[in-house]
């Protein structure tokens, strides 16, 4: 059995890259970009003003100056700063030639209409010089970042309004299990309604990805084999909830084979999520996840959706913390990592949430973060520094 963070390697390395496409500035948020972004100018192009105030040469501050025109952002001076000149300008506005500073407005006494007097005692050169942000040809946004609205101001300003991304992953999801039936039916007493499909397809759409979902595959060869055939054909990446332990109807493994995919791993030394199982052919990725909804969710935070970013090009890095706990959080199985749902309280404490194993879905609702207990770990008192990954 491997270790959760062996199986990351594992899926990490076997993740190949997607085509690219164009899309327009307005539409990048969340895509990853596929290529670098190179600056077409200087910027800022010309030297600017950094304040309100009165641009002029640093050799005539102790002297009375005699403004010579006004300049706002957007215009281009007319004038070239002489000996006892200067000119009144605006934020952003180009200094003109012949001024090396802008003295603020607040340090300047008003003579008469047209002439001022500097009053303090020193002044900064208070001006944004020419490239100084950055020059043509520079690398503004790296291939593999995931565009924030911060990297889309970056794009606006080096005119890149329709930057090559990588495709979204397709993702196909698959529910497997007799005792399914879907959220719109009644349950009968042998039943329950499928909610790990319908929260894969909410997770895979917080990963920027494009989710299918296929329905309930039944306990049967033939009805997994059809809808597995199908969704590969169709999608990069297949999701399986169920059927991947060791019962007797537990035949993802088997149908997995079948269609020309080979196993690389199918137990994790992990709580919860143990027989999650990672298959490959030449064309598609499958992971088939435990049939239970906290340890589908867990196993697809700390697994598929950094191998789902890894495929566009993005290194996917959750932020994990390292925070005291709320309380004492004991199991009694401690052979094998754990992951557990818990909230960050407002004092920057971790509380646990209320826990009764890995069909509790309940427990996600309350929980901000995942924290973890390494193996071999059976309480963590109150206190303790504990990892936790937020959500």
């Amino acid at each position: 059995m491997i270790t959760q963070n062996e199986a990351h390697q594992i899926m990490m390395a076997r993740a190949g890259t997607l085509g690219t496409e164009q899309v327009e500035l307005d539409q990048v948020l969340n895509r990853v970009l596929a290529k670098d972004v190179r600056a077409d100018m200087d910027m800022p192009p010309f030297v600017k003003s950094a304040m309100d105030g009165y641009a002029c040469r640093r050799t005539n501050l102790a002297d009375d100056l005699e403004v010579v025109e006004t300049l706002k952002a957007g215009e281009i001076p007319r004038k070239t700063i002489g000996p006892g000149e200067c000119a009144k300008i605006m934020t952003g506005g180009m200094v003109p030639e012949g001024a090396d500073c802008v003295i603020m407005v607040e340090q300047v006494e008003q003579l008469d209409k047209n002439r001022i007097r500097f009053t303090g005692e020193s002044t900064r050169d208070n001006v944004c010089l020419k490239g100084e942000d950055m020059k043509l040809g520079d690398v503004v946004l790296r291939a593999g970042t995931q565009l924030r609205p911060q990297h889309i101001a970056m794009l606006a300003s080096v005119g890149c309004v329709r930057p090559e991304v990588a495709q979204r992953p397709r993702v196909g999801i698959i529910a497997t299990g007799d005792e399914l039936v879907e959220p719109d039916v009644k349950p009968d007493v042998s039943q329950i309604r499928t909610s790990n499909s319908h929260q894969l397809v909410g997770q895979v759409l917080t990963a920027d990805a494009t989710p299918t979902y296929y329905g309930i595959a039944k306990d049967t060869e033939e009805s997994l084999d059809a809808t597995l055939k199908k969704a590969m054909a169709e999608c990069d990446v297949v999701l399986l909830s169920g059927g991947v332990s060791m019962g007797d109807f537990d035949l993802v493994p088997g149908i997995m084979k079948s269609n020309g995919l080979t196993i690389l791993f199918d137990e994790i030394a992990i709580q919860p999520g143990k027989p999650t199982t990672f298959a490959v052919s030449d064309n598609s990725y499958c992971v088939g996840l435990p049939g239970n909804p906290v340890a589908t969710f867990t196993q697809f935070e700390l697994l598929v959706k950094p191998f789902l970013y890894r495929l566009m090009g993005h290194d996917y890095r959750p932020a994990n913390l390292r925070l005291p706990m709320a309380r004492t959080h004991s199991r009694k199985r401690f052979a094998r990592e754990s992951w557990f749902p818990a909230k960050i309280t407002d004092d920057g404490t971790v509380l646990p949430c209320e826990f009764h194993g890995s069909a509790h879905v309940e427990s996600l609702c309350e929980a901000d973060c995942l924290g973890t207990m390494p193996a071999g770990v059976e309480s963590l008192d109150e206190g303790v520094l504990v990892t936790v990954r937020t959500l």
